[in-house]
């Protein structure tokens, strides 16, 4: 078991009253980390640390941003066996996702730093003789930055690189089910030697996330928010948002469709299913949750789908031998995902290959001929299940991509470039792949969705769009005109 601490103004600090809450690992119940139960006191004492970093952090120049960052980059990917361990305990994800998590998320820390010197304005034209208007990025303030459990390292430095790099100081709230994992991040930067306030972090007990989340956001000198997670959460995130008058970026659930057209390469579009569908388990925002099939290439694809999946191993991460399955988040996503099986297999659909589970070790599972009737075909499983809906040409195709609440990603697999490109034009989704899998992130990409998915965009000049404020400037530089 793992005791952590919060930190506040660069000290390692309980909560105020001393309470705690413990994250229990989800294959065995063991407990793995014990953290900190912040108060609504802790809460403003955090964002009152961030304040008064402000004020310095915001001044200092971008080449000591970005040399930082680069230390914290390289601190991050030092301790990636640390990594690997706090993910397995906390949420039975494998090394390999671990791994690859602390790869990404240190290249989003080196592009974070890159923008530092790309934070740019322009000199706009005015009407008013000898007037210099100029627009302005500067920093905001304090950010509040909350990350999930799912893709910890890579959303949790997502949450705060940026930010820190156009020059505002941070809350990071850690995830309930990987407080551990989140200090980490926290640990790597501090040792790169950011000043005390600059990056704060906080946790709490999950009965209280709502009361201390709203206590922080309510507090004058926050100035943006995000949050990374499901939709009915980002919902309620987004009303106390409003109610306080605070931009919120927020990326949130998604039902990726993978449209395979009647001419796409089958090998191919198996391996980018199998990649997109089965990946941490099927436990990514970005996961491939609908196969949309054209059904004159459906019998072709599907047998050698089934067979890749089929052959994917599933085990205790914790274990030497390596496994591409590990463990889901809990029993909740397996009771959701068996009441998800039932449902389709009672209403036509065919079961090809896993099936129901009682642990949460979930085999690769595939249903086959789904409808609109099923809940599979409408709900985000989050988990390894995933359904195949045969359909007739491209127009079925685009319909049935369309047909849900959420746009975050999709892909399209088909030879005709030119036609594969149209149909990806038509999807309604804030990233969309041509013959590639519907998983993928880069650092330097805007990222998000539209519809239930959330709204603005990390990544790139995108994230300093969302993470600073656009200011309108002038200097009179002649003598001007007055009508009185």
């Amino acid at each position: 078991m793992s005791d952590i601490s919060m930190l506040i103004n660069g000290v390692n600090t309980a909560a105020g009253n001393g309470a705690y809450f413990e994250r229990c690992n989800p294959l065995d119940a063991s407990v793995a980390t014990r953290a900190p139960a912040m108060t609504i006191d802790d809460a403003k004492a955090v964002v009152d640390a961030a304040a008064t970093a402000f004020q310095t952090w915001s001044r200092t120049g971008p080449g000591e941003r970005r040399a930082l960052l680069l230390k914290a980059a390289d601190a991050l990917e030092a301790m990636t066996p640390q990594f690997i361990e706090a993910v397995a305990a906390e949420t039975g994800a494998t090394a390999m996702w671990a791994g690859f998590n602390v790869m990404l998320a240190a290249g989003m820390i080196r592009e974070a730093a890159a923008l530092t010197t790309q934070i740019a304005g322009e000199v706009i034209p005015s009407n008013v003789p000898g007037s210099l208007a100029m627009g302005v990025r500067q920093p905001a303030g304090v950010v509040l930055g909350m990350a999930p459990w799912n893709a910890p390292i890579i959303l949790g430095v997502r949450a705060v690189a940026t930010a820190l790099a156009c020059g505002n100081t941070v809350v990071f709230k850690g995830s309930e089910s990987c407080p551990h994992t989140h200090r980490l991040i926290v640990d790597a930067f501090q040792s790169a030697g950011l000043p005390p306030g600059v990056l704060n972090y906080v946790t709490n007990a999950p009965a209280d996330a709502a009361t201390v989340v709203e206590a922080i956001v309510a507090h004058r000198a926050v100035r943006r928010v995000n949050f990374t997670g499901s939709t009915k959460v980002g919902k309620l995130i987004a009303l106390t948002c409003a109610k306080y008058l605070k931009p919120v970026v927020l990326e949130l659930g998604g039902k990726a469709p993978m449209v395979i057209l009647d001419d796409a390469n089958i090998e191919d579009a198996v391996n980018g299913a199998a990649f997109g569908c089965f990946a941490n388990s099927g436990q990514i925002c970005m996961s491939t949750e609908r196969i949309i099939v054209d059904e004159t290439i459906a019998e072709a694809f599907v047998s050698k789908f089934v067979a890749k999946a089929s052959a994917l191993p599933l085990g205790d991460p914790r274990l030497p031998s390596p496994v591409v399955l590990g463990s889901v988040i809990g029993m909740n996503t397996v009771t959701h995902c068996n009441a998800l099986i039932d449902d389709a297999v009672s209403k036509g659909a065919r079961l090809l290959c896993g099936g129901k589970a009682s642990s949460t070790l979930m085999p690769a599972t595939v249903l086959d001929h789904v409808t609109a009737q099923m809940r599979i075909y409408h709900e985000e499983t989050f988990g390894p299940v995933k359904c195949i809906v045969r359909v007739n040409g491209v127009e079925e195709a685009l319909a049935c991509a369309n047909d849900n609440e959420y746009g975050l990603s999709a892909a399209v697999f088909g030879a005709d470039i030119a036609r594969a490109l149209n149909v990806a034009h038509r999807i309604e989704s804030g990233i969309c792949h041509v013959n590639g899998p519907t998983v993928h992130d880069e650092p330097q990409m805007p990222f998000g969705g539209v519809k239930g998915s959330g709204m603005g965009r990390f990544g790139g000049k995108a994230g300093i769009a969302e993470f600073t404020d656009l200011r309108w400037i002038t200097i009179q530089t002649t003598p001007r005109h007055y009508p009185f």
